[in-house]
């Protein structure tokens, strides 16, 4: 039997030791080599800086205020130029003239939405906001335009529904006297009461029918989904990274508890054809007029009870939290 002394496995382990960092050094060079391919600006793709792998341009950018940054590449690459959000393409527009080119003269080329992956996975491109241009996404709108209207939004016949809940808000700041409150949340919720009215028949005051909880700030889930706690990083690590794809995500699971309410069931087994009460009702009747197959189904009608809710709801409650905090007399 052969017999190794000290030094011939001391020997043996620098070699392995050294192999196993070679390996190493192998892969992380494969890995930046894939995503500088990965970075790099298709054929005929608007000029810009050269971008880093992975980081892309964003360590040529101040993030808090990239103004100046986006001026200075103005002036060298012209007024249409691209940048590398990490690995994801963005082009910036600059000047009245491209501007009006492209959200005007060639409206149609430019009306697609964003391709954020973890939204796209989650509504799966149904809906109205992350939808792409396209039939289904102009019927929805069509719909969605044409209903909200016809129970009152925009008319004065929103007037008690709005004063209804001015009542609330000054009893709950009444109820405070003098404590802190969250102002955020508290308008947040009374824009979602005056939606919920037109979309569901009820406030969520009185039967939550959606948002799973409607007096914890889990309601402004996608008003802080950005921030530094919320999932906007989460989104550039679930684009760059497919093996995270699977994992759940505060979001995931808020999208999840959401969309398995059984509001749309309830209001199956209750309404009268063809005398609606709300969006649902409404969405229901136009189902039953097309035909099998057409684009309303319904998972399209809970991708765009959602997104009216989100965006009837965010952008109401932001609007009187701004017109609140602003000072009366600005520097």
């Amino acid at each position: 039997m052969k017999s190794y002394n000290r030094e011939d496995l001391s020997v043996k382990d620098r070699i392995s030791s050294t192999m196993f960092g070679s390996m190493v050094l192998f892969w992380v060079v494969i890995c930046l080599l894939f995503f500088l391919v990965r970075t790099r600006r298709p054929k005929n793709f608007p000029p810009g800086p050269q971008p880093l792998p992975i980081f892309g341009n964003l360590l040529q950018l101040c993030l808090e205020n990239p103004m100046r940054d986006l001026e200075r590449l103005r002036l060298r690459y012209g007024n249409v130029f691209s940048l590398f959000f990490g690995s994801r393409p963005a082009v910036i527009l600059n000047g009245t003239k491209a501007i009006r080119e492209a959200l005007v003269t060639k409206a149609s080329d430019f009306a697609g939405r964003p391709d954020e992956l973890l939204l796209s996975h989650l509504t799966q491109g149904k809906g109205v906001i992350m939808a792409n241009y396209g039939p289904s996404w102009r019927d929805h709108r069509r719909f969605a335009l044409m209903t909200l209207r016809n129970f009152g939004l925009g008319k004065q016949s929103m007037e008690d529904r709005i004063l209804s809940e001015v009542e609330h808000v000054a009893a709950e700041l009444e109820e405070s006297n003098g404590k802190p409150i969250n102002p955020k949340l508290l308008f947040h919720n009374a824009s979602c009461d005056i939606i919920c009215s037109i979309m569901y028949g009820c406030a969520l005051r009185v039967q939550p029918p959606l948002l799973p909880s409607h007096d914890q700030d889990d309601g402004c889930m996608l008003q802080d989904r950005n921030g530094p706690g919320g999932d906007g990083g989460f989104d550039v690590i679930y684009d760059t990274i497919p093996l995270l794809r699977g994992l759940p995500s505060a979001l995931q699971e808020t999208m999840s508890n959401i969309t398995s309410r059984g509001i749309v069931a309830e209001h199956r087994a209750s309404r009268i054809p063809k005398q609606p009460r709300d969006v649902i009702d409404n969405y229901l009747d136009q189902m039953d007029k097309m035909e099998e197959g057409s684009v309303f189904d319904e998972e399209q009608m809970l991708a765009t009870l959602l997104d009216l809710l989100f965006a009837g709801t965010d952008t109401t409650s932001n609007t009187i939290c701004f017109a609140v905090f602003l000072p009366d007399d600005p520097p």
